[in-house]
């Protein structure tokens, strides 16, 4: 018998679901199952934190999250057909959409009293905000309904204190009765489109002046294609078409202003899904995720995606587009880009997303199942700290990316290797042990299944084994005593014994808790070849 071999896998290169099997032999590290993981900035796969309720209050009852901003010391959200604004989710909501508000503001009490502004069958918002001369910013929300003027919104008063703060609000004339889906702030202006009647238009304010389009500066541009989403990125405004992309320059230059294609080739599914990251724009294809840049460089020649590794997933997204809700969101300290997508039926339980974190060579891709996210938003507040948050059909809004659990709901997540076969797929060998490396952040309890020959009906198959030994570290600083040990590694290599043989072999490592999140680093796997058969 010969003797035992080594074989190490650092893992790596996200979830890959467009390579055959016996190509993935060539990049053991990629994972062909990466459910409720993420890619981690350090690398390997780190289990996703969970989601906790803001607050104990509902903006409105049940109704659905249309939209959310981080703004000024709390969050404004659109909840059914109407906005409101908490600075942490408790007690009362305070309802912005008010009627008749006084061209100086209103103060606390007047404003609560206003009779409200009514919006018309809310559907999915935009926001942007115009910083001005304001202490926060004055906002702009659109939604995707069609029915609804702009509505501006902004309140003024630094003072903890709401209640001694004063008070904005009104709806934006575009046109007579031109309503608006898409806003962007762009060089001094505000930039909307997506009126029913005009779908191909975009209008864009007076300069310094965005409840004007009548004033000095404003105007308006016809395109050939149904604008989907817009976003000012640098020094030009880009328009995302349904199948066509084009750039607004010189907005602030009447003899030089002018809309140049970027492509005409290559549109955009959903303008939710327009995100900027690390110097460039992301958004969702029908081909797959794209970044203008890429995009720009190609030309009409479709050969710019940069998720290629997931494209079945992508392609199944693209073919129930119509019939989706999507949203997305940038985490900054992550250098991560999260889309999540749904259709009004579906429940929290089977909503579904997609996590591309950005790493030296390119965007490596995960999936996520269970959070539940029509409506998302990061941004920093009036004290520098940056918050992420997101909502549900339920009425509910969550802090995301913190917890362990999903609003105390168990996380359930899943890692699978591809099928290794060291190196020579006909010998057969016979499995000892692996050492796997593990970063715990907390007690963590992870389930280990390997399986011989493709998951081989004709092959014994070991039972699943209890990674129950996996010890967290006494970080200081940290470390609570008495819960953590000491004299742990930070990264602990976990040995398990393993039993049977095979020509190949998976590894899939998942869990169903609300333990604390774990990072896989990489496999270690000493093994007996034993013939060829």
């Amino acid at each position: 018998m010969s003797g035992s071999q080594p074989f190490s896998v650092p893992l790596g290169g996200g979830l890959n679901k467009s390579t055959n099997s016996l190509a993935l032999l060539q990049t053991p590290g990629v994972a062909t199952k990466l459910k409720n993981f993420e890619v981690a900035t350090e690398g390997g796969y780190r289990r996703i934190n969970g989601f906790t309720l803001f607050g104990d209050t509902l903006p409105n009852s049940s109704n659905d999250i249309e939209g959310l901003l981080v703004y000024a010391d709390g969050v404004i959200a659109v909840a059914g057909n109407d906005v409101f604004f908490s600075q942490d989710g408790e007690s009362t909501w305070l309802q912005l959409n008010k009627a008749s508000v006084a061209s100086g503001g209103d103060n606390y009490s007047t404003f609560a009293g206003r009779s409200e502004l009514t919006l018309t069958s809310v559907d999915q918002c935009e926001f942007a905000i115009f910083e001005g001369a304001s202490e926060f910013g004055e906002v702009v929300i659109t939604d995707k309904s069609g029915n609804n003027k702009p509505f501006l919104f902004k309140m003024t008063g630094t003072n903890t204190d709401v209640t001694t703060r004063t008070f904005f609000a009104s709806q934006i004339t575009i046109n007579g009765s031109t309503t608006a889906k898409f806003c962007t702030i762009h060089d001094k202006h505000l930039v909307v489109a997506g009126d029913p009647s005009t779908p191909n238009t975009i209008y864009y304010s007076s300069t310094n002046d965005i409840d004007s389009f009548s004033g000095s500066g404003s105007g308006s541009i016809t395109l050939e294609d149904k604008v989907v989403g817009l976003k000012s990125f640098r020094n030009e405004l880009f328009i995302f078409c349904q199948n066509s992309i084009f750039k607004l320059q010189n907005i602030n230059n009447s003899s030089t202003i002018a809309v140049v294609p970027v492509t005409k080739n290559v549109g955009c599914l959903d303008g939710q899904t327009i995100q900027e990251i690390a110097g460039d724009l992301i958004f969702l294809a029908p081909d797959g995720f794209r970044t203008v840049a890429g995009t720009a460089r190609i030309g009409d020649v479709e050969l710019g995606t940069i998720s290629q590794a997931i494209q079945p997933i992508v392609n199944n997204i693209a073919k129930a587009a119509n019939t989706l809700q999507f949203s997305s969101v940038v985490l900054r300290d992550k250098s991560q880009y999260r889309m999540f997508y749904s259709s009004t039926n579906d429940t929290t339980a089977n909503s579904k997303g997609i996590i591309g974190t950005l790493r030296p060579n390119g965007f490596e891709w995960s999936e996520t199942l269970g959070i539940q996210a029509p409506a998302i938003t990061s941004g920093f507040n009036s004290s520098g700290l940056e918050q992420v948050f997101h909502g549900d059909r339920d009425g509910k809004i969550f802090n995301h990316n913190t917890g362990n659990s999903f609003n105390n709901v168990a996380v359930s997540a899943e890692y699978q290797s591809p099928d290794y076969d060291y190196g020579d797929l006909g010998t057969l060998k016979t499995l000892d042990y692996a050492k796997f490396s593990f970063t715990p952040e907390g007690d963590c309890q992870p389930t280990l299944r390997y399986k011989f020959d493709y998951d081989s009906n004709t092959t014994p198959q070991p039972v699943d084994i209890v990674l129950d030994s996996i010890p967290e570290p006494a970080i200081f600083g940290s470390a609570t005593f008495n819960s953590a040990k000491f004299g742990a590694s930070e990264q602990p290599l976990v040995r398990q014994t393993l039993t049977g043989s095979g020509h190949s072999n998976f590894f899939r490592i998942f869990s169903e808790d609300t333990n604390a999140p774990y990072t896989i680093n990489g496999i270690y796997i000493n093994y007996r070849p034993s013939g060829r058969q």
